[in-house]
Order: structure tokens, then sequence, then C-alpha cells
């Protein structure tokens, strides 16, 4: 069918429309699941649709997402695999051993957990620095002349900010590539690309995806003729990282509603921080929307529409206070994830103890709800 242009389309309309992609065959609106696993040929044995072979390497749902996730990303090509540690370990894969990265420290912890082991493997020499001071990361840079350098923003649970642009210039100065882990903020909020990064990643399981329904991860990429990118396709098509086509489907499914999503939690989130920024109760609150933040003006420079839907705050008392009020919660579910349009709540220090989260700090990841039944909850469970 023929669709119209939407290169100049906003991120509301692409997304709503995802991307122009409807049923070819039926004409629906919403686009078809292919189950599949093969594919018919001819008496020839040509394929009889070139483009499908085996569903490992021609998933349909798949690239009808990917190419959605593309317009709205700004990249000239995206890959989708089954979780976001599958993406971070594709890019990883592609480093020879005994070279070096700069990798973001105190981001999220299965990321950092899994890169230090898969760099002791592999005899990589694996330099963990403070990111968001833009002259150690330099400095950082030109000490260990790196071939990837892997940035987290906003980071998880410290929502620290990190200059992207300015680590772009530091990485390519010395010759490296700078990835960027961009699953707090989603394409709606934050286009790593457009400030120089040359892959972004994402946990598409949290904000793209935003029902707790689908595990999937997603790279996007400036360059789709690179050689390293060619590397991360060719490795995902023969080791099998893929995505199935129900979980592609569900993904686009989440996609479509990605931009008044993120409107509303992140307006949601920005109330809950203001709230919370005045109670008696509450340490400290950590969220680049709040003026006070040390990385509020880059985050408005870099961010557009929102600062998203996660923060954290550490309760005055330790963990024993945090997790009192964590158990009088009656909105927020205590689990693990973020993204999702219920609004969640964790203790990070059970999580993650021995890795410096304060005792106190639990972390929100801010849903679509009512803002002032999500304020009144946290009154009663902060006794306030």
């Amino acid at each position: 069918m023929t669709k119209p242009d939407q290169t100049r389309n906003a991120p509301a309309t692409i997304a709503a429309q995802a991307a122009g992609a409807t049923d070819r065959e039926t004409a629906g609106v919403t686009p078809a699941i292919h189950m599949a696993t093969t594919f018919v040929r001819g008496e020839d044995y040509a394929p009889v649709n070139p483009e499908n072979v085996y569903l490992r390497s021609h998933n349909e749902n798949v690239r009808v997402a990917e190419r959605l996730l593309s317009r709205l990303e700004g990249a000239a090509e995206s890959l989708l695999f089954p979780s976001g540690m599958a993406a971070v370990a594709a890019v990883f894969r592609t480093l020879p051993n005994g070279a070096s990265v700069v990798v973001q420290s105190q981001m999220y912890w299965g990321t950092t957990a899994w890169i230090r082991d898969f760099c002791a493997r592999r005899g990589i020499a694996l330099h963990e620095i403070e990111c968001s001071d833009l002259g150690a990361l330099e400095a950082a840079c030109e000490a260990h002349r790196p071939a990837l350098v892997w940035i987290e923003t906003p980071s998880n649970p410290w929502l620290r900010i990190t200059d992207i642009a300015g680590a772009a210039a530091a990485a390519h100065g010395v010759g490296a590539l700078l990835a960027v882990d961009s699953t707090a903020a989603s394409p709606v909020l934050s286009q790593p690309l457009r400030h120089g990064a040359d892959i972004v990643m994402h946990s598409a399981t949290k904000g793209i995806n935003g029902h707790s329904d689908v595990l999937a991860g997603a790279l996007c990429v400036a360059n789709a003729g690179s050689e390293v990118w060619g590397m991360i396709r060719a490795d995902r098509d023969m080791a099998g990282a893929v995505l199935g086509p129900m979980e592609a489907w569900l993904l686009t499914r989440g996609m479509r509603t990605l931009p008044l999503r993120m409107e509303r939690m992140s307006q949601n989130a920005q109330a809950l921080a203001e709230y919370l920024s005045d109670h008696p109760a509450v340490e400290r609150v950590m969220y680049p929307g709040l003026p006070d933040h040390p990385g509020h003006a880059l985050a408005a420079k870099q961010m557009s529409g929102g600062f998203g839907g996660l923060l954290s705050f550490v309760v005055k008392g330790g963990a024993e206070a945090a997790l009192r009020a964590a158990g009088r919660l009656r909105l927020f579910h205590r689990a693990t994830s973020l993204g999702g349009v219920e609004s969640l709540v964790e203790h990070r220090h059970t999580i993650e103890p021995h890795t410096g989260i304060p005792e106190g700090l639990l972390r929100l990841s801010v849903g679509i709800e009512d803002v002032g039944d999500l304020r009144d909850d946290l009154a009663q469970a902060l006794g306030q």
C-alpha cells in the first residue's frame, strides 16, 4: 500500500502510525503477526519471497519494529535483541582480546557486573570512570586510548547526566566509538546519535515497550556501513540472539503510545520529585528535572519533552526507614524494573548491597496513574 511521506512528521505521529506499517494483505491498520519459522521455495528452489528464507534472519515483525525505532531514534539502522543485556553483549563482543575500554562507573549493576566478567575473561583493560565528570572522562580517554567508551545517561539509579557531545568528542579524539545506554530516557526524550554518539542501546523491556510484558533489547547506529555494525549484524544472525515475532509485534504496539506515556510519566515524576524535595522524611532527591540537580542544565539541553519517569530519593533513617516506607506503599508495586505504565518502587541496597548505594535509597519508576493518587500514597507511606 502507498504510504504518505512521514520524513518530516513529529515523533508522536510517527509512533501512532507505526512509521506507516499496516497489514499489507488485509489492509488492516494494525500490522499482522507472522509466526512462520521457514518460507516456501519455488520449483527452481529459489525463495518465493527473496526477503524470507528462515525466521532467525528474516522476521517481518522485527523489521517493522526496527524501522519504527530507527525513525524515533534518528538512526541509520536498528537491531532488536532478546534482552537489553544481549544488546550490550553484542557491542562488547566486537572488541579484540587485549583492547581497552572506558565504562561509566555506578550505572546499572547488571551491565557493570557482566562487563567486569567479560573483560576479565577476554583480557580487556576495563577503566571505570565517573563520566558525568567530563574532565575525568577526557583524561581517561587520553591515558587509556580505549576502543570503546560506554556511558549511561540518565544513569540508574543515581540519575547522573553525562555530556553526550563532550563524551563523543573525547572518544572520537582517540579513535574510540561512543555507545550510550539511553534506556531511562527512551528515544522520545533523548536522541544521543544527534549529539555525536555512534551506537545507542536500549533495554526495550523498559519504556520502549512500556507494559511490563516483553523482554527485549535494541541497538541503534549512526553509520550502518561501519565495520563494527557489520560485525554486530552478522553475529546476531549467526549466533541467533534474535527476537520472536510475537515479542516484536508487542514492541511495536508499545511504541505506538511511547510519546504519550513518556510525557505523562515525566510530568508525574517531576511533580513527585518536587513534593519529595520538601518532605521532612526525605534526605535527598535525585531527579534531573529539579533545578538544584547538578546535571539539570545539561539534561535540559540534551533532553526534550521532560526528564523521564525514573527518580531516586534517600529516606532519613537508613535501610529500616526506607524498607518501612516501601512496605506501606499501596499503589507502587514493589518490583524490579522501570518504564512501565504502572509505578514501581525498589529498595536498591537490597538488590546491590556492595556497590555504594545508600541504605535509605528508594528508586521509583513513575507510571501514568493520577499524580494525586501517587503523591497521596507516598505521603501515607512516609508518615506525613
